[in-house]
């Protein structure tokens, strides 16, 4: 889909109560709201697009005996996914490092070796790590962007801070999909780690996971690859035309057939307009 400047889009996954997917709805079913204002649909669709996704991957030494098994899940999403996504892999500790050999692939013997490359050790820049995957994510051809991020979720080691990227995110469009694993020493920290993660996640119209345990990873990268084939696009020009940046809030409401319940629409929280006149944002 060619994407004009003004158009806004939203990639949007229903669920019913249950969390199951809702991929039969019509255009009539769906209303899209801009700070509360109603907007009128231009783009109405449902099909299974190629996107450019980032794995990043967390091998920091609270990762170490987790490590085998985040790459098997990883790898799961890649071939669960869209074979024509392009793909790359940022693994990361105190530091974060591309493991490719190109810019992206989709070739799971490349992506294999990526994700094997870097010993777990050292502490765990999340959002050094995550800023460097939205800039990298930026190169990538297809219009529709993920990042899917395996972590303990501690940041103890960035210079960025974390509302500078959680902004950052959400001018770069890209959705950021979240499994954190607990890290068990974690403490107090783990309650404000699992509040920065949850809004990164629910601001992009990504969605996060709390396993429970190592064993459920693989089971939730095959279902966020899933959840991200059976996506809507919904677009529209939206009726504030002024170019200000300022932010604008994002609601769609979902009103399915009767017997399909109470149904919610997962999507990003908002965007920031343009401006008359460009910037670029830094950590």
């Amino acid at each position: 889909m060619k994407v004009e400047v003004d158009l806004v889009v939203l990639h949007t996954t229903v669920v019913d109560r249950r969390g199951r997917l809702i991929n039969d709805l019509a255009k009539e079913h769906f209303r899209v709201y801009e700070d509360n204002v109603p907007q009128e649909l231009a783009v109405f669709r449902r099909e299974d697009v190629p996107i450019t996704v980032g794995l990043v991957i967390d091998n920091s030494a609270t990762m170490r005996e987790n490590r085998q098994k985040v790459q098997a899940a990883a790898l799961t999403f890649v071939e669960t996914s869209n074979p024509l996504d392009e793909v790359f892999v940022v693994n990361f500790n105190n530091d974060y490092y591309l493991d490719l050999q190109r810019d992206f692939t989709s070739d799971v013997t490349e992506l294999k070796e990526a994700l094997e490359k870097t010993d777990t050790r050292g502490s765990t820049a999340l959002w050094d790590a995550l800023w460097a995957s939205l800039d990298h994510s930026k190169r990538g051809t297809r219009q529709k962007k993920v990042l899917l991020t395996i972590t303990d979720g501690l940041d103890n080691a960035s210079r960025a801070r974390y509302e500078n990227l959680l902004k950052y995110a959400q001018q770069s469009e890209t959705a950021v999909y979240i499994v954190a694993l607990r890290y068990a020493e974690a403490g107090r920290d783990w309650k404000r780690a699992r509040r920065q993660l949850r809004r990164l996640a629910d601001a992009t119209g990504g969605f996060i996971y709390f396993p429970e345990s190592i064993a459920q990873v693989e089971a939730i990268c095959k279902k966020i690859a899933q959840d991200i084939r059976n996506q809507y696009i919904l677009a529209y020009y939206p009726s504030n035309r002024a170019q200000d940046g300022s932010f604008r809030s994002v609601r769609v409401d979902v009103n399915g057939p009767k017997n399909y319940g109470q149904l919610l629409a997962r999507t990003r929280m908002g965007y920031y307009a343009p401006k008359s006149e460009g910037s670029t944002g830094n950590p």
